[in-house]
């Protein structure tokens, strides 16, 4: 059974607990499927009116911000045996490399690795626990993991319930054609967004911090 199939038989305030429990889990530290979870609950809230979109977009939000926060924590709190001991439970994710990688987009973007970090599944896990590591100064994580949770998950909410609306009334009236048009609609909206969410921190990365920078403000 699809991940959608499987909602259409749960009850509208299962799907917010279930939106919010999982992404929080995922920006917890744990992997699971927060995007997909996401993408499939509000393309079933543009098919049935007893699912409101908004609440599910500030649910999904505010999982995304309490999981990282938490995440934030325990990262603080364990140092850098927390990620050796996550390598061994999850090492496809946070393998070495995985390690080396987020760590080096910390050293160049900062905050805006939090930011950011939302829209590419790796940093989306591996934000909260690793800005506590790094001891990040918690009111930067702060501002960037409220900012970036209701960025991603309010935008993701509302681009995939638009285009599910969109392809409902299209259905209707050009059968497969319709659903297919909407759905290269909601690609390409999707990976517009990736892109410039990339091209921004970027941008940031000159003016954001210096290596010698992030150390002096992690310490």
């Amino acid at each position: 059974m699809h991940v959608q199939e499987w909602l259409e038989t749960v009850p509208a305030v299962s799907i917010y607990l279930l939106v919010g429990v999982v992404i929080g889990l995922e920006s917890l530290g744990i992997p699971l499927p927060g995007e997909i979870i996401l993408v499939s609950s509000a393309l079933l809230a543009s098919q049935h009116g007893d699912i409101d979109p908004v609440v599910l977009g500030a649910c999904a939000s505010a999982g995304a911000i309490i999981g990282d926060s938490i995440g934030y924590a325990i990262g603080r709190k364990g140092g850098r045996p927390l990620l050796g001991w996550l390598g061994g439970k999850f090492p496809k994710h946070f393998g070495a490399p995985q390690i080396a990688l987020a760590e080096r987009s910390f050293e160049k973007w900062g905050m805006w690795a939090v930011f950011f970090g939302r829209f590419v599944a790796l940093l989306r896990i591996f934000a909260g626990p690793l800005a506590g590591v790094l001891r990040m100064p918690y009111w930067k994580f702060l501002i960037a993991n409220v900012l970036g949770g209701i960025v991603w998950a309010g935008g993701t909410t509302a681009v995939i319930y638009s285009v599910g609306v969109v392809a409902e009334a299209w259905l209707k009236r050009f059968s497969w054609l319709g659903l297919l048009a909407a759905v290269l609609i909601g690609v390409i909206s999707m990976l517009v967004l990736k892109n410039r969410a990339k091209k921004a921190a970027a941008h940031a990365d000159g003016p954001v911090l210096s290596e010698a920078e992030v150390v002096r403000a992690a310490d």
